[in-house]
């Protein structure tokens, strides 16, 4: 048996989540009592409930609450390693009972830790009871067989994994293990970075543009240019956009409707509030225009005592102003003034600026 345990999109999702029955248990069932005994700890002997692959459905709604057996391409959680292989098992109809009696290869990432390796020998030899086991790496497993026989032995590999891509050089038909190079970048962050492109350009579609749609997308209507100047030269071209573009139905929602209803009141919430805060500060400043306006009649008539030649009536006048010469109660003068003129403008321009938005908001 041949499983490539760092398969994702065709091969079975490695995930975990609530049964649909919790009694039901794959036909190949060999007792890993052993193992989980020498572990030990609360879990000790206890199996891991969930459902892995296409028994999932549809993502989605448990994406966040799913939990996956590996981290970077690299096996962490035997828990959850154990309960994919039991599902490939059972899918792959393995009727003998007790254990498996086929050997595996089974695909691991380069330079995979002797840790990781051991805890899954020890999983399949132990709690499967497996004959042999051999272990390698898909890239190379592939540069190996589409290897013509003119072709040289040396090249270099890369490899594209859903959570990193490695670079791996073959010399001589050997792996250069010590220049090995690991990108933490891949197929996933692909897709992440898709659904944040796709959300912000359309936005009224967020809750539709989920990431299984995106894995999808970039599964089945994307490829990798040869030459991307080339490309961006052609899909420049209204012609070969036309006959070569992609376009998706997304499934229809009322909730879309819904909210463009209620944009649509929100819009007119918000004009309403503005004509308010707009007539707010008229009041005010027809309010601050008064005030000015009695100050600076109150200025005008002192002044115009210092005119008539009243200086008794004018000092007493300025004593009450809290002011010391007739230079002072110029300078204010002339500020005030100011202020009021600065002020009948602005009402001014106010009052248009409404009346215009009357006339654009009546019906035509």
């Amino acid at each position: 048996l041949i499983q490539d345990n760092l398969g994702y999109f065709q091969a079975p999702r490695p995930a975990a989540a609530a049964p649909r029955n919790p009694r039901a248990r794959p036909r190949c069932r060999p007792d890993a009592g052993g193992r989980r005994a020498r572990h030990g700890g609360a879990h000790a002997g206890v199996r891991v409930p969930g459902r892995a692959g296409n028994d999932l459905g549809s993502p989605e709604p448990l994406r966040w609450l799913l939990r996956s057996p590996f981290d970077r391409n690299v096996p962490v959680q035997l828990e959850l390693q154990e309960l994919l292989l039991d599902h490939v098992f059972q899918r792959l109809g393995v009727s003998s009972q007790g254990c498996v009696d086929h050997p595996i290869v089974l695909t691991e990432a380069v330079c995979n830790p002797l840790y990781s390796r051991q805890m899954m020998s020890e999983l399949l030899f132990e709690c499967y009871q497996v004959p042999k086991v051999s272990y390698g790496v898909d890239s190379l497993y592939s540069f190996y067989h589409n290897r013509r026989q003119n072709w040289p032995c040396s090249g270099l590999v890369i490899s594209s994994g859903y959570q990193c891509t490695h670079i791996l050089p073959v010399l001589e038909g050997r792996l250069d293990a010590k220049n090995c190079k690991r990108i933490n970048l891949g197929g996933c962050q692909a897709a992440v970075y898709l659904q944040r492109l796709l959300q912000l350009k359309y936005p009224g579609h967020f809750a539709a543009i989920t990431l299984s749609r995106m894995e999808e997308i970039l599964h089945e209507h994307s490829y990798i240019a040869h030459d991307y100047t080339e490309e961006l030269q052609k899909w420049r071209c209204p012609e070969y956009y036309e006959n070569n573009v992609h376009k998706m139905q997304l499934p229809f929602s009322n909730k879309l409707l819904g909210s463009t209803v209620a944009s649509e009141e929100k819009q007119e919430k918000r004009q309403q509030q503005l004509r308010r805060l707009q007539e707010l500060n008229a009041r005010r400043r027809e309010e601050k225009l008064q005030l000015d306006q009695e100050r600076l009649d109150r200025l005008l008539y002192v002044q115009e005592l210092l005119e008539d030649g009243q200086m008794d009536q004018f000092h007493k006048a300025l004593v009450e102003l809290n002011m010391d010469s007739a230079e002072e109660l110029q300078s204010y003068i002339n500020k005030l003034s100011l202020s009021v003129e600065q002020t009948k403008q602005k009402i001014l321009q106010s009052e248009v600026n409404i009346e215009v938005d009357v006339v654009d908001s009546k019906p035509e």
